[in-house]
């Protein structure tokens, strides 16, 4: 079936993947800066107290998000909104079990679906443990985006993409976001690994910052994820933050989508 997310990785070209964090800053304008740049999709990232997979730009993210009181029901109305301005470009949520589940994985998937949503990434549910939640997403038609790294074995990647869709996100690095990048001959052996088991499209993340790390990547994955070299621009920058997203997210985008001239 074709959707929005589907679409976003038959263009020919890999696809830039660009995350922000909900309520960090003026998120509308820098949601509409990442389109404007170039990003393929969007993952938007919904603040929680303990964001352990994360490194320190987007965990002060989060608590910037959640010091301005941000509920998910305001990450959602986000989402709303953004899918009024930008009917075709795919929106991802991504972020931690508890937000999704504490009102029931029925109420977070219907809310979802209802405001457009195309995508969910949960990071701390193991596909061994997810007996709720990821059946309510795809009951709903929400593409569950699971995550693979560097020891996800050929015992376990069976479970792992056992109901995945949309796109599976490879982890290039066992650690935290933003703080260190594998060596490209680590991510391409292990994408070329999970290739031989799945059709589904391969995004690479965790460490990506520079076009030139985002080029390298995109010649051998079919998506490349930056999430802490631009949630850095709103620490940094504030309200003036849209512009230099969109700056970075050209750069970046352009890195991605030409890096399909090397690989054909």
């Amino acid at each position: 079936m074709t959707n929005r997310l589907s679409s976003a990785f038959a263009k020919g070209h890999p696809a830039l993947v660009a995350f922000i964090t909900a309520g960090d800053g003026d998120t509308a304008a820098n949601l509409d800066a990442l389109v404007e740049g170039g990003a393929d999709v969007i993952e938007l990232g919904m603040p929680f107290t303990d964001p352990m997979a994360d490194g320190p730009a987007i965990q002060e993210a989060n608590l910037r998000s959640l010091g301005k009181g941000t509920t998910t029901n305001e990450v959602l109305v986000i989402a709303n909104e953004f899918r009024a301005r930008h009917p075709d470009i795919p929106l991802v949520l991504m972020g931690y079990a508890n937000p999704m589940v504490r009102r029931g994985p029925e109420w977070f998937a219907a809310e979802a679906k209802g405001c457009g949503v195309d995508g969910v990434i949960c990071v701390d549910i193991p596909p061994e443990e997810d007996d709720s939640l990821g059946p309510a997403l795809r009951a709903a038609g929400i593409d569950l985006i699971r995550l693979a790294t560097p020891t996800t074995d050929h015992a376990r990647l069976p479970t792992v993409l056992e109901g995945s869709s949309g796109f599976l996100y490879y982890v290039a690095v066992a650690g935290i976001t933003g703080m260190q990048q594998a060596a490209i001959e680590s991510i391409e052996a292990n994408v070329s690994r999970i290739k031989q088991s799945t059709d589904i499209p391969i995004a690479v993340g965790f460490g990506v910052r520079t076009p030139e790390q985002a080029s390298e990547i995109a010649q051998v994955a079919d998506g490349v994820v930056v999430g802490s070299a631009l949630v850095e621009l709103v620490g940094k920058h504030g309200s003036e933050a849209p512009g230099h997203i969109r700056e970075l997210t050209k750069s970046l985008a352009e890195a991605v989508h030409s890096a399909a001239k090397v690989s054909s």
